[in-house]
């Protein structure tokens, strides 16, 4: 088997962040959050790439989207994580991204996971 892929997880609800955390690392990938501030993910993101990134839209210092513009852009593939926004909101503007509504099933994270697992 390959290298541990790596997922950068930023949720501002502590609870959800742990929980989803907890959800990628059961299914095997490596995890760097849960970062509720938009600051402290770009720095990991800057420190070392993911393969992947959650985000959640709205965060403790922020909207997200300069932080995915960014990971997109060096061709990181994002899913977004929101209670706010429709999959459709975000797909508007993002069309490349994947979208996911809070609550999510574990089984549909993983899901949007391995499919962007795949164009990594």
């Amino acid at each position: 088997m390959g290298q541990q892929l790596r997922v950068l997880v930023a949720e501002d609800e502590p609870i959800v962040g742990f929980d989803l955390c907890d959800t990628v690392a059961e299914a095997g990938y490596m995890v760097e959050g849960p970062f509720d501030e938009i600051s402290s993910a770009m720095l990991s993101f800057q420190k070392c790439k993911p393969d992947i990134a959650i985000l959640d839209v709205q965060l403790g210092d922020g909207i997200v989207y300069p932080l995915a513009e960014q990971m997109m852009a060096e061709n990181v593939p994002v899913i977004f994580h929101s209670g706010r926004l429709s999959p459709d909101e975000v797909t508007l503007r993002f069309p490349r991204a994947q979208a996911l509504s809070k609550p999510c099933p574990p089984a549909e994270m993983i899901d949007s996971i391995q499919r962007a697992a795949a164009k990594a």
